[in-house]
């Protein structure tokens, strides 16, 4: 535990300053942060503009060409000296989290807990094979051989900000290259400053990471400079698109995690009960505010009235409240905008005809966990993400029809099945149009080593994580070798 004359972070580092290898004054001005359920200021950080990126850029190009020929194991050193500092400083940085995004105590536990994971993952991409050796003629060798892009630019969003972060800062980093990251405005400490301190402490050499919190002017910089090499954004469809857009026309590689409609299949022979858990986890964990949300639970008729009382029943045990000073099950959302966009798509479904079992209202930031019944096609809460905290309860009659349901979004991130029989669930998956599948859970599920994506709206076809990160963030470059020209017909 963190004692309060040993703490990893000092804000007045931060006031008005990014980071690029070291606290640098804000060309842009300065961002106020604050605590989603108390409005009170934590932070007031450096804000970047055009200039402040374009000046990171230059400095990281520089940096990168020292850190790529930096040994494996000095490399794999730094990182396991971030993750040991992540955990000597676990209880402070996990309430920064807290504060900052508004999660619970667990969720801001679990994200310092993931990003050590993801540090010593970094540590051990520096042991794995880098290339392969390829077949040709005859006294000539000829190889393949992983080299960094360069420069990288890394966009996380708001939600789960240390990871979402740091999934792809610690891979970008291990294969060589120098980032640029952008956290989310509202969110600058858990996604970018925690990172910067932890790996400046840990001896990262100057330039290779700069923290640069800002809006679309800073993202925009990232995307069209042909300077940067890649981009990693997570976040919003119609934001991501827009980045795809913009660093397409630029031919730099981009992977894009994006949202999502997921739905959890609820199965006649389900036990009820543990089905209702695994429901209201995936609906309400950080009040809907995943990606991976169960946006849409899709119920077998015979069960849905029983199944409806056990998680409207759930709901209302559930505690909403500051869950830096309270025990909750659910905190603020993360603004106005997103708080009224949730409770807009809500209320409008209530008067396309959905019904209102659960929940509906607010107080401040916080929102009551809401069900609501009779979901049809043609309603925002079928069709939108809410990333809020509702649970939106569709019926079906045969498998084929709860196929059909499922496929019917522009979304395909996750899917969940819960079912005795798993022989049925996994056929009714292999029918199901989703990047990633979970039998006997619900659609919240990330392992830091699995590789994680969607298809359609929520991504664009590949993934992020585990054995896909040398992939992403290197390319392999081909070389051959021979002891002497020879010459040629010409």
């Amino acid at each position: 535990m963190s004692s309060k004359n040993n703490q990893l972070l000092n804000p007045a580092l931060w006031t008005g300053n990014l980071f690029t290898g070291q606290w640098t004054a804000a060309k842009g001005g300065t961002l106020v942060v604050r605590e989603p359920a108390t409005g009170e200021v934590l932070a007031e950080v450096g804000q970047a503009n055009a200039a402040d990126v374009d000046s990171a850029i230059n400095t990281a190009i520089a940096a990168q060409r020292g850190w790529a020929k930096v040994a494996p194991r000095e490399r794999a050193a730094i990182f396991r000296r971030a993750a040991a500092l992540l955990q000597e400083h676990f209880d402070e940085l996990a309430m920064w989290v807290v504060r900052e995004t508004g999660g619970i105590v667990a969720k801001g536990q679990l994200e310092i807990g993931e990003a050590i994971e993801l540090f010593n993952m970094a540590a051990a991409m520096q042991h794995e094979n880098q290339g392969i050796v390829l077949p040709s003629q005859a006294g000539r060798l000829s190889y393949a051989k992983r080299v960094p892009h360069g420069v990288v630019g890394v966009i996380s969003p708001f939600n789960v900000p240390l990871v979402l972060s740091m999934r792809a800062v610690g891979p970008a980093l291990a294969a060589g290259n120098a980032v640029l990251l952008k956290p989310d405005p509202q969110t600058p400490v858990s996604g970018g400053l925690i990172i910067a301190s932890v790996l400046q402490a840990a001896g990262l050499p100057a330039g290779v990471l700069h923290v640069l919190p800002g809006g679309a002017e800073a993202g925009s910089v990232l995307c069209e400079s042909p300077l940067v090499k890649m981009i990693a954004f997570t976040g919003s469809t119609a934001v991501g698109r827009m980045v795809a857009e913009a660093a397409g026309r630029h031919l730099k590689k981009v992977t894009v995690e994006l949202g999502g409609k997921s739905p959890l299949l609820i199965l006649d022979d389900a036990d009820l009960d543990v089905a209702a858990s695994n429901a209201a986890w995936g609906a309400f964990l950080h009040q809907g505010q995943i990606c991976m949300a169960s946006g849409r639970i899709l119920v077998q008729e015979s069960i849905a009235a029983e199944f409806t009382r056990c998680l409207v029943a759930k709901a209302a045990q559930l505690p909403v409240g500051n869950p830096a000073t309270e025990q909750v099950a659910l905190g603020p959302l993360i603004s106005e905008r997103q708080r009224d966009r949730t409770h807009a798509i809500i209320h409008d479904s209530i008067a396309a005809g959905a019904k209102l079992e659960a929940g509906g209202s607010y107080d401040r930031l916080f929102y009551q966990p809401t069900v609501l019944s009779n979901v049809k096609p043609g309603m925002r809460a079928y069709h939108e993400e809410v990333f809020g905290p509702c649970a939106s309860l569709i019926t079906f009659k045969t498998d084929d029809e709860a196929v059909a349901i499922a496929n019917d979004t522009e979304y395909g991130l996750s899917a969940g099945i819960i079912t005795a029989d798993v022989g049925r669930a996994m056929r009714l998956g292999e029918r199901i149009d989703s990047g990633m599948l979970h039998i006997n859970d619900q659609t919240v599920n990330d392992e830091c080593c699995n590789p994680f994506g969607g298809r359609g709206c929520s991504g664009n076809g590949g993934n992020v994580g585990g054995p896909t990160n040398w992939e992403n963030f290197s390319q392999l470059r081909w070389v051959t070798v021979q002891s002497a020209a020879h010459p040629y017909p010409f």
